[in-house]
């Protein structure tokens, strides 16, 4: 009886993890895999302003394959093509306020090097000089006679300040920057200018200039940052943001005619943008609450709130709103679903959705939702992170992992939409994109720990991320690698690099090699940033230059021994291409697997969907290959090399 019994038990032990096994398979086989074509062909598209009558929105979207600017109507239906480049990017920037003439922006393949051109009737013309002259568009003066954009004609290292008139198109200086400044705008009555110049990443002075007797006076009392807003609707005062004596941002009001200030908000979080729309009936605030935009839009005669529908359960990301303050453009999105636009009539409640952008072909059942995450780093210290777990995995269908690491440094990921993570999830990899120390978003204090002290405790917070990712039961602990781009492909370089046993592979998407060439080598509109920068960072031209040879994976190539993938764009102005040449040809003499991947027409970032296409596809393939262990995974079966040039 007794041996009866075990027999049962055994049997149905079986039956129940043969049911598991079913469920589980199940489970797997419910979560449909899409290609990299298919998730590429989501769109990108943002609105860029109503037209003057508000009949239509402008558009710039890379549904054609690059971005490109379209029309739509302010009450939905096709998009309607205005340009139709099919080599360099378009941008748009803003229909003009009185007429349907439109302003957009191009760059040379990535290159940065931005011009402004006008778009009407009659054609396209240039307005911003051609050859290496960089302009970037600042706002419409109050009136809508002119725009305000700065430039570096001049001199390439300062962005000077000028205003167009709309009619002859001819340039006015008003700030020769010869103190590189950063423009913070006008006021209505083109009497006032904002400008701050950075003290360090973190820190900057803001100043206040009165344009007809040239008189700057500095706002800031102590070192802090400080950031200008808007001026109010009266001219009487401008707002700014300010992280004095406290560790998030908050809004401030200085007085022009006595110089007093008050204090207006406080949050939690950093305060990171604020407005008054066109005539001041509404101000719009912007806070960063952990790692998402919060908006909160107030009637400035009642003070009241303004209450925005629920579209879809998804969070309002952002509004722009028309010159007469009654309707408004909402940018609509999540985690698991990328952003579209509406069109909203603040007096009706009534929405129109203007923009489609997720591939019909893709379910959104089939998306993930990111969830906010914390763990302890080696010194005790909590480290937010964003975590996107794939819908196949179980205890019983361990998958394996990669940490992500934002761009910067300074920069933070954050909970919006990405079509590359997604399509790595949908294929079965965990992703924790980590906000080590030195990630905005968390107080100042957070901000600067990694101050020269790049590639030590910002990678044992990565690490240590690892080591959350291992300890979860749905995780195969052996499979865990670390991706990231800009300063997160110097972090993956930097763990291959000075820590080549933590982590499988690495994927590095242009980043920084060698700290020292960077460093010397930015883009000369950088200037504002220059000091602060390597304030951060150190001076290559100092006895700096040893620690950053020290940080600089370039320098110990010997160290790598695992699977390493480098991307890279050949006009990239901030990480230069020879970077990740000499990474890759260093790296290869180990006889560890390497694939490069380089775009001719691509910048510091890629954009172009048949690139990004090649690009995320063989990431896929590289880490099935070597992390997911679906091909060769032995060092010892020799070594991958190919070197895509487009």
């Amino acid at each position: 009886m007794k041996n009866f019994s075990l027999i049962f038990s055994a049997l149905l032990l079986f039956v129940s993890c043969k049911n598991n096994q079913n469920k589980e398979t199940k489970e797997v086989a419910d979560v449909k895999t899409y290609t990299i074509e298919q998730f590429m062909d989501n769109e990108e598209a943002w609105e860029d302003g109503f037209s003057a009558d508000k009949s239509k929105v402008l558009i710039t979207s890379n549904r054609s394959g690059i971005f490109n600017i379209y029309s739509v109507s302010a009450e939905g239906g096709e998009l309607m093509p205005i340009t139709q480049s099919d080599s360099a990017s378009v941008y748009g920037i803003s229909y003009f306020p009185d007429d349907d003439r439109i302003l957009f922006r191009m760059d040379g393949n990535g290159d940065e090097i931005f011009k402004i051109f006008v778009k009407d009737s009659s054609g396209i013309q240039r307005l911003t000089p051609e050859k290496n002259v960089r302009a970037l568009f600042q706002g419409w003066a109050k009136d809508g006679k002119s725009f305000y954009y700065s430039s570096n004609e001049r001199n390439s290292q300062m962005m000077d300040v000028y205003e167009m008139d709309i009619v002859t198109f001819k340039p006015k200086l008003l700030l020769k920057n010869d103190e590189a400044m950063n423009f913070g705008g006008i006021s209505a009555d083109k009497n006032y200018m904002l400008l701050s110049k950075a003290v360090n990443t973190n820190d900057s002075d803001l100043f206040l200039l009165n344009l007809e007797t040239n008189q700057k006076t500095k706002i800031n009392e102590t070192l802090s940052k400080n950031s200008p807003e808007d001026f109010s609707p009266d001219g009487k005062s401008f707002y700014y943001t300010t992280d004095a004596d406290s560790e998030f941002s908050f809004l401030m009001k200085y007085n022009i005619e006595d110089g007093t200030k008050e204090k207006v908000l406080e949050k939690e979080w950093d305060i990171n943008a604020f407005y008054f729309t066109h005539n001041g009936k509404y101000q719009v605030l912007f806070s960063n609450e952990d790692a998402k935009t919060k908006m909160y839009v107030t009637e400035v005669a009642t003070g009241k709130e303004l209450k925005f529908p629920n579209i879809d359960g998804q969070a309002i990301e952002f509004a722009s709103f028309s010159n007469d303050e009654t309707m408004a453009l909402l940018t609509v999105g999540s985690s698991q679903l990328p952003a579209n636009t509406y069109s909203y009539n603040l007096a009706s409640g009534e929405y129109h959705k203007l923009t489609d952008v997720l591939n019909k072909e893709i379910n959104p059942d089939d998306l993930v939702e990111a969830t906010v995450v914390r763990f302890k780093s080696f010194d005790g210290l909590e480290i937010p992170a964003i975590y996107y777990q794939p819908k196949q995995a179980s205890a019983t269908n361990k998958v394996p992992a990669l940490v992500w690491v934002h761009g910067g440094p300074g920069g933070q990921s954050r909970q919006g939409f990405s079509s590359f993570i997604q399509y790595l999830v949908n294929h079965g990899y965990a992703i924790l994109a980590v906000n080590n120390r030195g990630s905005s978003g968390y107080g100042k204090t957070f901000f600067k720990m990694d101050d020269q002290n790049h590639g030590d405790k910002d990678l044992k917070d990565c690490i240590a991320g690892k080591d959350w990712l291992a300890s979860q039961e749905n995780i195969d602990k052996d499979k865990i690698g670390i991706i990231g781009g800009s300063y997160g492909g110097y972090m993956t370089m930097a763990a291959l690099t000075y820590a080549p046993d933590e982590f499988k592979v690495g994927v590095n998407i242009f980043g920084v090699t060698n700290w020292i060439r960077t460093l010397n080598s930015i883009p000369p509109w950088w200037e504002s940033f220059k000091d602060a920068l390597y304030l951060e960072m150190g001076d290559p031209n100092t006895a700096d230059s040893v620690r950053l040879k020290e940080i600089s994976p370039l320098f110990h190539t010997e160290n790598v021994t695992k699977p390493l993938m480098v991307l890279q764009g050949a006009q990239d102005p901030r990480v230069l291409k020879i970077e990740s040449d000499e990474i890759v040809e260093g790296v290869k003499k180990n006889g560890v697997p390497v694939e490069y991947v380089v775009f001719e027409d691509e910048g510091h970032g890629f954009v172009k969907k048949e690139n990004e296409i090649e690009a995320y596809g063989k990431v896929l393939k590289f880490l099935d290959q070597y992390l997911k262990g679906e091909g060769q995974t032995s060092l010892d079966t020799g070594t991958t090399e190919a070197t895509e040039v487009k």
